[in-house]
């Protein structure tokens, strides 16, 4: 069994959160079990990417202490990441135990954000321990309760060893029918892809750029030509810019929504084929729009840049995704 600690507060050594977590490891530890805890304020910038290591974890721990109000900014940070690239059928298989230890008043409210934050992510939340201390000290030298904190994480442990089913919640008639995410669907390595890229500022601020200069294009070929090519021979482009990689075999379908078309790539080494049919099994599906096509195969936005700005929605396998580039370069005219 694996359980991974999420810890939210800011590391002071006075910071009673640290005694429960490591009473808490202590225990889990005599249990077999592996513990692996990441301090939020050393992962600031890398925060985007850490939903990925939920997925060898059997059991998530969120700890936090409130200082003043709330669950804290790194804590929230992590728990939008978890929104925005975490894989969410894994998630819905994650028991969550909360640590919250309050320094003010305020630590209910926080607990309750955590748990409703997670069942909004489809996790599963756990009987947790929120507190009040006062005096740090008095807090971890009393034994009985170091006991309440063991018979907890006692619980926690043999509710995911037996995998103890909950009574359904209001919050999933919620997520059903309210929060409709509206974000570009992607499959999760395209997620954890995606949050390698947000957590690199560079790339994000190239990318905002990029987006800014596709905008002006998009509207300059708006106003020259409002039928938006919809004769183009794609077929003839992509043949003509193919450029073949050694052992490489992929298949994409672009649909094309805006001229109710669809258009077959299939590549086996150095042999395409070209078409307007289908292809349900493809490697990659995509959904665009017969204008967006036609930047492509001029050279004004690659596949990928595309894929990134949402001008192509796409699912499937995402290294062939990419690929598409290599595979073919099309010269800007």
């Amino acid at each position: 069994m694996k359980i991974n600690i999420y810890y939210g507060g800011r590391g002071l050594i006075e910071d009673p959160t640290l005694y429960v977590m490591s009473k808490i490891t202590a225990v889990l530890e005599e249990l077999r079990v592996q513990v692996t805890r990441y301090n939020l304020y050393e992962e600031k910038n890398a925060i985007s990417m850490l939903p990925k290591t939920l997925k060898e974890a059997d059991g998530v721990i969120l700890a936090t202490t409130v200082e003043w109000m709330g669950i804290g900014g790194l804590m929230q940070q992590f728990l939008d990441a978890c929104w925005l690239y975490a894989d969410k059928d894994k998630l819905s298989k994650l028991y969550m135990f909360p640590i919250v230890i309050a320094g003010t008043y305020g630590e209910r409210d926080a607990e309750l954000t955590l748990i409703k934050a997670w069942e909004l992510l489809g996790g599963i939340p756990c009987n947790g321990i929120s507190t009040y201390v006062e005096d740090h000290v008095d807090f971890e030298t009393n034994s009985d309760y170091a006991g309440i904190i063991e018979k907890k994480v006692e619980a926690y442990y043999r509710t995911i060893h037996q995998k103890t089913k909950i009574l359904p919640t209001s919050i999933n008639a919620i997520k059903q029918n309210v929060l409709q995410n509206n974000t570009m669907v992607m499959t999760p390595q395209e997620s954890e892809q995606l949050s390698m890229y947000v957590s690199d500022d560079t790339y994000v601020k190239k990318q905002k750029e990029d987006i800014e200069e596709l905008t002006l294009l998009f509207n300059e070929m708006l106003d020259n030509n409002s039928e938006g090519d919809g004769g183009q021979d794609f077929v003839k482009n992509i043949k003509d810019n193919f450029h073949p990689l050694d052992d490489f075999v992929a298949s994409y379908e672009i649909q094309l929504a805006d001229v109710n078309k669809t258009l077959v790539v299939e590549i086996n080494n150095k042999r395409l084929k070209c078409y307007y049919g289908e292809k349900p099994d493809a490697d990659v599906i995509a959904k665009t729009t017969n204008v967006m096509f036609n930047k492509l195969v001029l050279g004004r936005i690659t596949f990928q840049g595309a894929f990134m700005s949402g001008e192509l929605t796409a699912k499937g396998n995402f290294k062939t995704l990419r690929s598409f580039d290599q595979v073919f370069q099309f010269n800007i005219l």
